[in-house]
């Protein structure tokens, strides 16, 4: 309400002389609407909510308790602040009245000074409240703003350490992009499916694919001498290559550690840049994992990864085409990937083909 609006009140009452005597307390202050039953007050309320209802129980029709009721479970209406103004004296009446959700009972005959003042003093609750809810409200979108804000701020940080991994492998292109998508989509895929269904929620896909981008971030760690070789690496060369899976799980460990807290993406990120080098036969690194024993985040990378490379162009190999890297990848079933993720690639593999043409490198 403005500065110059008066508070709209609605005496509902079934006797005009009682109507008349509301109006003469309260109109110097106030706005009194009248009804003189209850029908007649909810189609004014519906017309215009007033900000307090003086309401009689005592009525032909439906009674002062039944639009009471009917006025509380209304999402429209229950905000409205009602005193039972009435005759009836006795304890169960006003414990009845209260309970139903009114705020005040006041019993007849009508002492102006105690209606003014009750009037008064609900009214000003009344502001307060809704001063407290439009406050809440500005504060929850002001959260969502700042949430929104630090999520961006989350995926801006996600792919900068994504590409610095990227840049200390300069082949790779367009790589970490491709894959994210490749990440994305074989979990919805899977997500379809009943072994996959409960497990792969809607927000544990997304922060899969934040986490995706750090899957090599390790390789920061690894030497100029053997990341840039441009031929195929010494047995010893790619023991210190495998390393990179370990010096990743370190740094994303170390951020969590600072920030105190154990993120979805970042639990994720652990598990990508440690295990997407695990074969489902256990003839992959660093530990030799087998099976389910390798975290289903690491399975869906460890795929996304090696369909990337083999369309890729490398020192060692020229980019194959997507019905060659399809064939590989099912002669990997049950020994380099999850056969149920080999089926789900199977039947989304031109989603894979069109992420790789909009991320040519």
């Amino acid at each position: 309400m403005g500065k110059e609006e008066k508070a709209i009140v609605l005496a509902v009452d079934d006797t005009v002389t009682n109507i008349e005597v509301v109006k003469g307390v309260l109109s110097g202050e106030y706005l009194v609407q009248a009804a003189l039953n209850g029908e007649t007050a909810l189609k004014i309320i519906e017309k215009k909510k007033p900000d307090l209802i003086l309401l009689d129980i005592m009525m032909p029709g439906l009674d002062g308790y039944d639009v009471c009721r009917i006025l509380k479970t209304s999402e429209h209406t229950k905000d409205i602040p009602i005193i039972f103004l009435t005759a009836k004296s006795q304890e169960e009446d006003e414990t009845k009245g209260l309970s139903l959700g009114a705020v005040d009972y006041i019993i007849k005959p009508i002492s102006p000074p105690i209606l003014k003042a009750r009037v008064k003093t609900h009214l000003l609750l009344k502001s307060f409240r809704d001063q407290l809810a439009r406050q809440n409200e500005i504060l929850e979108e002001k959260i969502q703003d700042r949430t929104k804000q630090l999520n961006n701020l989350q995926d801006v940080t996600i792919v900068a350490m994504g590409a610095l991994a990227e840049s200390r492998d300069p082949e790779t292109g367009n790589h970490i992009r491709r894959t994210q998508a490749y990440v994305k989509t074989l979990a919805k895929a899977l997500a379809k499916t009943p072994k996959y269904q409960a497990v792969l929620q809607p927000d544990i896909i997304t922060a899969m694919y934040k986490s995706a981008p750090l899957h090599d971030i390790g390789k920061v760690g690894i030497s100029d001498d053997i990341l840039f070789k441009p031929g195929r690496l010494t047995e010893e060369e790619f023991e210190e290559m495998k390393k990179h899976t370990v010096y990743g799980r370190d740094a994303i460990a170390a951020a969590e550690r600072a920030l105190g807290v154990a993120d979805n993406f970042l639990i994720f990120a652990k598990e990508i840049a440690y295990s997407h080098q695990e074969k489902w036969d256990g003839s992959g690194y660093p530990l030799g994992l087998s099976g389910e024993d390798i975290p289903l985040s690491a399975r869906i990378m460890a795929l996304s990864d090696v369909y990337d490379a083999l369309i890729s162009k490398r020192v060692y190999k020229p980019a194959f085409s997507h019905e060659k890297a399809k064939n590989i990848i099912c002669e990997g079933r049950g020994s380099h990937f999850e056969p149920l993720l080999v089926d789900t690639f199977l039947t989304i593999a031109e989603d894979f083909k069109n992420i790789a043409n909009q991320h040519k490198d």
